[in-house]
């Protein structure tokens, strides 16, 4: 069962474990079938949901969902790994998400009542969302050899909107990049006008700059 931590309270009952198996073939049969009329991201929608609701593990449900979720939209042609985290999105009111995919009460009382259009609603904005915010630290370079960005660089770009600075220890946890090919990674994105340097020797640090 799933509690409320800070009540205690039982929030969600899922299927007994017995029922686990014969319900994950079931869900995987749908997936794996060919819906032509189903949009690829409503699908993906529908398949986070329903994870949630068989809630397979004993722990972990939600982060397994959210990475089968984006496995799922890269195979659809949509791959959001290098560009966004749906926690980003799913943080921002965390008891709107919990409330929205349905994991309260009882798996059997919410599959006789299931209606999936206020998840589906709340799952495509916060693609939309996630998309919007990521154009905003995107550069508005043109594309060549020179000015096209690897995912390491938007990984440092990230961490330094989320943060407000990152330092090059900040980036060695982020890459498995040798300490001389992270400063090339910072003197490219130096170059190209996005961040700029502060402080000096081990006091060094980078900050967004302002577009």
């Amino acid at each position: 069962m799933v509690r409320n931590s800070e009540t205690g309270e039982v929030t969600f009952r899922p299927p007994p474990p017995l029922e686990i198996p014969f319900l994950m073939r079931e869900y995987l049969y749908w997936l794996n079938r060919d819906d032509k009329d189903l949009h690829p991201i409503l699908k993906a929608g529908i398949a986070h949901h329903e994870l949630v609701r068989i809630h397979p593990f004993i722990d972990g449900n939600g982060r397994t969902t959210r990475l089968a979720t984006k496995v799922l939209l890269t195979q659809m042609g949509l791959n959001t790994f290098n560009l966004f985290s749906f926690e980003n999105y799913y943080n921002k009111n965390v008891t709107k998400y919990f409330q929205t995919v349905g994991e309260y009460g009882n798996y059997y009382e919410l599959a006789r009542k299931i209606d999936f259009t206020n998840w589906l609603e709340y799952f495509t904005e916060g693609i939309i969302d996630e998309l919007l915010r990521v154009q905003k630290i995107l550069p508005q370079v043109s594309i060549t050899p020179q000015s096209e960005l690897k995912p390491y660089h938007l990984k440092v770009l990230e961490c330094t909107r989320e943060k407000g600075f990152i330092t090059d220890s900040d980036y060695a946890k982020l890459t498995k990049r040798a300490k001389a090919t992270r400063s090339l990674d910072f003197q490219k994105l130096l170059d190209l006008g996005l961040i700029e340097r502060k402080g000096k020797g081990r006091a060094t640090y980078y900050i967004l700059k302002e577009r």
